[in-house]
């Protein structure tokens, strides 16, 4: 009867077991290698330590790089819908800025005079622009097209009768920022239904906290108009924001 001798075993630290009783030793890692690679066992790929071959994987993607010059090179995993969501939201950050800009003009006539609160409705016109240009920017950068969309006239009195012009506007830009934040919330939740989170990281970094923040202040600001009434009350509350000269 033939006795075959034990299988010799390659390690990827370089030592060799097998062929006689106790065998053990070394031998340099490029042998290893080289048996690996050269080995029939279908687990051989695993025990070069290779994880990423960029090569091969990488031809799937260039199949999908479009050579059509109207599409978009840069845009991956952006679904159409969340495409139209961020052109709805700048279209809403538009229309918000355009309402305060509004309420800035209303508050800066010359029979009007309240200049606190025309420089505070100025600086959120401002402000609620910059956002519809920052998702923009976004839109381009994931290779979406931005399309602006009609906004509605604003009005332009903001006068009111039992309230006052003041209490009255900013209980209007109070309900302006909760409903930013609703649009935002679904721009989110467009989002994360398609399982982008690069949109979803992009709208909770750059705009959810802040509009949190922007619903406390204005909050604060209704109920101390609330107290001071419409009359030399109002007067007051304009001298404090001029000084603040903080915009929401």
């Amino acid at each position: 009867m033939l006795l075959k001798p034990p299988p010799t075993i390659f390690f990827q630290n370089g030592v060799v077991s097998g062929t006689g009783d106790n065998f053990r030793r070394s031998v340099p890692p490029a042998i290893v290698c080289a048996a690996a690679k050269g080995g029939s066992s279908p687990n051989s790929r695993a025990i070069t330590g290779v994880v990423f071959e960029p090569f091969e994987e990488v031809k799937k993607e260039l199949s999908l790089v479009p050579t059509v010059p109207q599409q978009s090179l840069a845009r991956q995993k952006y679904a159409d819908v969340s495409e139209a969501a961020v052109n709805d939201q700048i279209n809403v950050e538009y229309t918000v800025s355009y309402v305060y800009h509004a309420m800035y003009a209303y508050f800066d006539r010359d029979n009007v005079a309240l200049k606190g609160l025309a420089e505070f409705f100025k600086e959120s016109s401002e402000e609620e622009r910059e956002h519809a240009e920052k998702f923009m920017e976004y839109q381009n950068k994931r290779g979406g097209k931005v399309k602006l969309q009609s906004i509605l006239m604003p009005l332009s009195e903001f006068d009111h009768e039992e309230k006052g012009d003041a209490l009255y506007a900013m209980e209007l830009a109070l309900s302006l920022e909760k409903l930013t934040n609703e649009k935002l919330l679904h721009v989110q939740a467009v989002a994360n239904k398609n399982n982008d989170v690069q949109l979803a990281d992009f709208v909770e970094s750059n705009f959810l906290s802040e509009q949190v923040e922007a619903i406390k202040k204005i909050s604060e600001y209704v109920a101390q108009l609330r107290r001071v009434g419409k009359g030399h009350g109002v007067w007051h509350f304009d001298q404090m924001l001029l000084n603040e000269g903080a915009a929401v």
